[in-house]
């Protein structure tokens, strides 16, 4: 009921998104089937899952949603990350007029040549020397987009390239087109107390996560916890203009 008067009243859509397992009609792709019919709030996309394929999830993801959903903004955010809808909606509605938008936290990591590591580049060569940095891009936790560019992806999805990484790729598909990057950092704040002592000045963080963890560290029990010493008031979602 809240998911479909939050799209209605506010023009905002929330979906869990998942592909389906290699096997068919496996014991989890009904269960996830099933949960569906109860809540409606997953976006079933045409993608097999598996770590090593977010990259192709992130593709499907866009070209997908704007297929389904007409949007100023197609935003991904990971499950374990905390969001204020009313702050996102805010910072989303002041880029609203300009074209070929790309947000988020923007960082440059090192390309990783060594086999056998977290995050590796298979490509890492295309980079330049070893030991060189990615090109600027926007942290995989949480990141906007226009929709003219996912219009681009969903046009362009078959010859876009695939990296190892998910947000790289993200990146290097705008990096050579006129797009502006917007780096905000209320997109990345940390759990209490950082997110705590931003919203007692009355500066409520978009998004809040722990980099060690690339999300909030044990999630399942502390996300609660982080919503109530970070979340926003229910009126400033209701009163947000989107």
């Amino acid at each position: 009921k809240s998911l479909l008067q939050l799209e209605q009243e506010k023009g905002i859509v929330v979906r869990f998104m998942i592909g389906h397992s290699a096997i068919s009609n496996s014991i989890l792709d009904r269960a996830i089937d099933s949960e569906d019919a109860l809540h409606k709030d997953f976006l079933r996309l045409n993608h097999v899952e598996g770590y090593h394929e977010l990259s192709a999830k992130t593709k499907s993801f866009f070209s997908t949603a704007v297929k389904t959903w007409d949007a100023n903004f197609y935003v991904k955010v990971d499950d374990d990350v905390h969001v204020n809808l009313g702050a996102l909606a805010a910072t989303l509605a002041r880029h609203r007029n300009k074209p070929r938008v790309y947000i988020g936290c923007m960082k440059s990591g090192p390309v990783l040549y060594q086999k056998n590591v977290k995050y590796h580049e298979p490509e890492y060569w295309k980079f330049g020397e070893e030991g060189n940095k990615y090109f600027r891009h926007a942290t995989g936790q949480i990141y906007a987009i226009s929709k003219d560019l996912a219009k681009y992806i969903s046009i362009n999805e078959p010859i876009l390239h695939k990296y190892a990484n998910e947000d790289v790729t993200l990146g290097a598909w705008f990096i050579g087109l006129e797009v502006m990057h917007i780096d905000d950092r209320n997109m990345c704040c940390g759990t209490p107390p950082d997110c705590e002592w931003k919203a007692q000045a009355g500066n409520i963080c978009v998004a809040t996560f722990d980099w060690s963890c690339s999300g909030i560290c044990n999630s399942v029990e502390r996300i609660k916890i982080v919503h109530v010493k970070c979340g926003e008031d229910v009126t400033t979602l209701r009163n947000s203009l989107f």
